[in-house]
């Protein structure tokens, strides 16, 4: 992908009791259906005595691959309300997989449906959001003496620092937002007088913690 987006914080599994069914819900990351297909069947495995393992998954920069599944459930009750809360927290390159033993009470569709909607948001919740933000590696080198002002600017610029290694001098790599790479090195310069060297490394991705409210189906 070469644009920004969110996703979950980490693989995790959060578990709803209704009406005496369990809900299990598992998010995963997947960049690919190899990725997604394979958490699927870890989960059935896992799971092996479940009465259903419902599923969504969306994968790509612009969800160019989704699937949903509700693996025996009526039509429509579980596999498109995953997807859709999904969609909702506009989460990429995720899968969830919601698990449900039976517990002998009956849901009815519309119970079907908000009992898997709230289970894939309560699961989000539990397992956190992240943007994955394309950052440019930036590594700084300076004397001893400018150590402490190169530190006190990236704290307050709120500038992520990804390494720093001492030596004769110290080397301090960042991680800064690209379009911000030509104002950072300007404004770095300009304060340590050009007393510094700047290396330009790699673009990659970095996660930044984003807060959530997933939104949820009344129960009623």
């Amino acid at each position: 992908m070469e644009t920004d987006y969110l996703t979950i914080r980490t693989n995790g599994t959060h578990e709803l009791e209704i009406k005496k069914s369990r809900f299990i819900a598992d998010l995963g990351r997947a960049t690919d259906e190899t990725a997604a297909k394979a958490f699927i069947a870890n989960i059935t495995a896992r799971e092996s005595k479940a009465t259903h393992h419902c599923w969504a998954y969306l994968i790509g920069e612009h969800d160019e691959i989704q699937r949903e599944s509700d693996n025996g459930e009526p039509s429509g009750t579980a596999g498109v309300p995953i997807l859709t809360v999904l969609q909702r927290n506009h989460l990429h390159n995720v899968i969830a997989v919601v698990t449900r033993y039976f517990g002998g009470i009956k849901l009815g569709a519309g119970g079907l449906i908000r009992a898997y909607s709230n289970a894939t948001s309560t699961g989000i919740e539990a397992t956190g959001v992240v943007k994955l933000v394309r950052q440019q590696a930036l590594t700084i080198t300076v004397d001893y003496g400018n150590f402490d002002r190169l530190s006190h600017f990236l704290t307050d610029e709120k500038i992520s620092v990804l390494d720093t290694t001492y030596g004769a001098n110290v080397a301090v790599t960042i991680a800064a937002d690209l379009a911000d790479v030509t104002a950072v090195q300007a404004a770095m310069t300009n304060l340590l007088s050009d007393r510094l060297s700047i290396v330009i490394g790699d673009i990659d991705y970095h996660e930044v913690p984003v807060e959530i409210n997933a939104s949820r189906h009344s129960d009623d």
